[in-house]
């Protein structure tokens, strides 16, 4: 197999890192949470044999730096991040793309596709915490209140236990509520010393935490998917929960969406986080989606 190939790419405010590996059909994974390209390390590898496989760092965190200082993120703009990236790597509307996306990741892939229906041949979307879709959705604008003031008054550590208590997630493999720390990640891998690798990503991880839960989790949880252009456009939408987070948020949210434009959600292995935990049956499970697309 041939090795990764990393790049950077100009946006409006910001560089952006991304990562090809492998050959044929272009499949963009995108992350969520305070993870990087390097979270769908063992993903992408399983994929590489079948798939050009594109992984970034979505601005703002790991080795995608804004230009100036952190601000609110808003959906749209990682959207059109997403967007510039396919170009980069050359998907047309004549080849478009495959695309998979992860809890806030797969929002961004919704939006992706009801803006840029063009690069986007089908979705697969895991999970996303669509809280306004969902019944107590006051509950979340509450939530995600008490997160700001937080963070504002006291800092990233004190807002992620707002939120991770507000999110009421299982644990384990989740990813947005709750996420990994460097003793998180290591106590999940294997019972030998991490390598470099591991590390750094560990601790880019770490470093993410503060804009991810003051610069990106008040102003994503406000995001609406436009159903509308979605079931307009050509762009096959999947929506995928995990077997092991029935009834967390983001599987509910995932059944909201999928109501709306008339489907039902594909079940996959594992959790919310379960593309890291369970990367192998993960891989399998796409790989089989993505077939009868």
């Amino acid at each position: 197999m041939e090795p990764t190939k990393t790049n950077t790419l100009k946006a409006p405010g910001a560089n952006l890192y991304y990562e090809v590996r492998g050959s044929g059909p272009v499949l963009l994974l995108i992350c969520g949470g305070v993870y990087d390209a390097a979270g769908y390390a063992g993903l992408a590898q399983r994929l590489a044999d079948r798939y050009t496989v594109v992984t970034y760092d979505r601005r703002g965190n790991s080795r995608s730096p804004l230009d100036g200082p952190p601000e609110h993120q808003s959906i749209e703009v990682h959207g059109d991040d997403a967007h510039r990236v396919l170009a980069a790597v050359g998907v047309t509307a004549d080849e478009p793309a495959y695309v998979f996306g992860n809890s806030s990741g797969a929002t961004i892939g919704l939006e992706l596709a009801a803006r840029h229906p063009e690069q986007v041949r089908a979705l697969v979307a895991h999970e996303p915490p669509l809280f306004e879709m969902l019944p107590d959705r006051d509950h979340w604008r509450a939530v995600m209140r008490d997160v700001e003031d937080t963070f504002l008054k006291e800092g990233a550590g004190p807002a992620m236990q707002v939120f991770a208590t507000g999110s009421e997630m299982g644990g384990g493999e989740q990813e947005d509520g709750g996420e990994q720390t460097r003793d998180d990640a290591a106590a999940q891998a294997p019972q030998e010393e991490p390598s470099p690798e591991m590390m750094e990503m560990m601790t880019r991880m770490e470093k993410n935490m503060g804009f991810f839960i003051g610069y990106e989790v008040p102003s994503f949880a406000e995001y609406v998917p436009d159903v509308a252009a979605l079931q307009e456009s050509r762009v096959r939408v999947v929506t995928a929960v995990g077997e092991a987070s029935e009834g967390e948020p983001p599987h509910r949210a995932t059944f909201a969406v999928a109501e709306r434009l008339g489907t039902r959600p594909v079940v996959f292995p594992g959790d919310h986080g379960g593309f890291g935990a369970q990367h192998e049956t993960f891989a399998a499970k796409l790989r089989e989606v993505i077939s009868h697309l």
